[in-house]
């Protein structure tokens, strides 16, 4: 199986001219734009799922989606991976040879949404994780995050994610699907040997119902995102006892959720209403 010596280096961009025009004229350039195509997932020589992603690290891919999705816990689960020589493939053999891909898959939300083959109406157990840490240390990893968005500063178009255990980054990952670098960031995790209970994932990407559900797979009490959370990701949370904080900027940040494992004891919040009382008594949500 390949391993940390061996990640993919695909670029993750292709060379394009494009004409930018301005009121004062036009002019051609030569840049670089986003690498996308679809890789087709096979488990024990059975199709599973065909994604739209960035061709980069799609071992760690398929194995964060597969882990993330129940199929495996671990990477002994794992008896070998091979990814073809275009990219355009994994063939994952597990351990256990009896393997049946589930009957109902589930399109997520958003511009080339995902895919999830998880029952969001099932009941989880909410996450104890007692991670805490302070607003800076947040503003702190969102700016690491920005450092480590490659693909971003060559060419636009692409998510960024990274998990962190509160004090560094530990692993990052790049795509044109949000939902495909949480599955990026387990499966490196998985090829690392990183424990990511108890930790933080931060992200560039909208937190929708099926994002704060990787987390949750992932044992991620914690999740940060520089743009907004749904309705039902908020619900979710909630739920699940997670922290969710949006419009993570420099020197601000919204928590819908759990606010105590960011907030201290002697900081002290305005006395507001709560914001899943608020959504439960709205008809509109």
């Amino acid at each position: 199986m390949a391993g940390p010596e061996n990640r993919q280096d695909c670029g993750g961009t292709l060379p394009a001219v494009y004409t930018i025009v301005k009121r004062d004229g036009a002019e051609a350039v030569e840049a670089q734009i986003i690498h996308e195509q679809l890789v087709t997932f096979f488990v024990n020589g059975q199709e599973l799922a065909t994604m739209m992603c960035t061709p980069c690290d799609v071992d760690a891919l398929a194995l964060g989606f597969l882990a993330n999705e129940g199929v495996i816990r671990t990477r002994d689960d794992v008896r070998a991976l091979h990814v073809c020589p275009s990219g355009s493939c994994v063939d994952v053999w597990l351990r256990e040879a009896s393997f049946e891909p589930p009957r109902r898959m589930v399109l997520t939300s958003g511009c080339g949404g995902g895919v999830t083959f998880d029952d969001l109406s099932k009941v989880h157990e909410p996450i104890d994780g007692d991670i805490c840490v302070t607003p800076e240390q947040l503003w702190e990893l969102m700016d690491e995050l920005y450092r480590r968005a490659h693909l971003y500063s060559r060419a636009r178009g692409v998510h960024t994610s990274v998990f962190s255990d509160g004090e560094r980054v530990l692993v990052s990952a790049e795509d044109v699907g949000r939902h495909n670098t949480l599955d990026k960031l387990r499966g490196r995790a998985l090829l690392e040997g990183i424990d990511t209970t108890n930790g933080i994932i931060l992200t560039t990407g909208r937190i929708s119902s099926e994002m704060i559900n990787k987390a949750r797979s992932m044992g991620v009490p914690l999740v940060c995102s520089r743009t907004s959370p749904t309705s039902l990701s908020v619900r979710l949370a909630a739920e699940w006892r997670m922290t969710l904080v949006g419009y993570l900027r420099r020197n601000s940040m919204n928590i819908y959720t759990s606010p105590e494992r960011v907030i201290c004891s002697e900081r002290r919040v305005s006395s507001t209403p709560d914001i899943t009382q608020v959504m439960e008594s709205s008809p509109h949500v």
